[in-house]
């Protein structure tokens, strides 16, 4: 899946909202736009340039998880020689981790069928969430 199916996918998904900014499409549910479920980056900015986005054709999904998932795909997730510019890998997210956000790169073969997975998650959180503040 390349970055467009990846974001038509999330947008599927029911009551998500979308919005753009630095360069990041973030992904909400509900209206509440204060902590996204999941973000898409393709390009470096100011404040993010680990994963060296300015690769052609290289984007990163950024997903908030469980801590049991987070624990399970990202053993070590203090280490300090992670690459983040590795593609088709799931790793910490390199500013969220403490908040069980995970990322990815490029992510092929049987990654995509895992991440399917892990944005329903990301959503089931967002949603629960929402619903405890209503």
């Amino acid at each position: 899946m390349n970055q467009n199916e990846i974001e038509s996918y999330v947008a599927g998904l029911p009551n998500v909202q979308h919005s753009e900014n630095f360069g990041y499409a973030f992904y909400f549910y509900g209206d509440d736009h204060r902590l996204p479920f999941l973000t898409t980056a393709n390009s470096d900015n100011d404040y993010d340039n680990v994963s060296n986005l300015s690769r052609e054709g290289v984007f990163r999904i950024n997903l908030g998880v469980t801590k049991a998932t987070f624990s399970r795909l990202v053993p070590n997730p203090d280490a300090s020689d992670i690459d983040y510019t590795v593609l088709n890998t799931f790793l910490p997210h390199p500013d969220y981790a403490k908040q069980h956000f995970i990322c990815i790169l490029n992510p092929l073969g049987e990654n995509i069928a895992t991440l399917k997975s892990l944005i329903q998650e990301a959503w089931e959180i967002a949603k629960n969430r929402n619903e405890r503040k209503s």
